[in-house]
């Protein structure tokens, strides 16, 4: 079994110190909105890996023997706006994401545009 480095890794930068490098203003607001959420939801404390707040971790192996760690669910603040994480994925979640607004997906990702246009309970 290989173990090789992904790229994105825990850093010791703290959640809150992260969100002060934050310079746009609605942006860090996003940030400490969902920081909270997923504290609450998950009962665990953000980690950053890299520029992604992470909450809980889980190990992988791959078919061809490789494996690692990596985040369970977090979020990242991006320009475009908030996405957040779900490693299994969103498709069983179908109906929910019909109540959340205005969104896209990747596999594991959700994409949004920002905070104020979505039901944020429902996240």
């Amino acid at each position: 079994m290989t173990k090789t480095q992904n790229k994105t890794q825990p850093t010791k930068l703290t959640p809150a110190a992260f969100i002060n490098t934050i310079s746009d203003e609605k942006q860090r607001t996003e940030a400490k909105i969902l920081l909270s959420i997923f504290d609450d939801v998950t009962k665990t404390k953000g980690v950053m890996w890299g520029n992604i707040f992470g909450f809980g971790s889980y190990h992988y192996t791959y078919p061809s023997g490789r494996e690692g760690d990596f985040l369970a669910t977090g979020f990242a603040i991006r320009k475009s706006g908030p996405t957040i994480y779900i490693m299994p994925g969103y498709q069983d979640y179908s109906e929910l994401l019909q109540k959340i607004g205005p969104h896209k997906l990747g596999k594991s990702c959700l994409y949004l545009k920002n905070l104020d246009e979505l039901h944020v309970p429902t996240l």
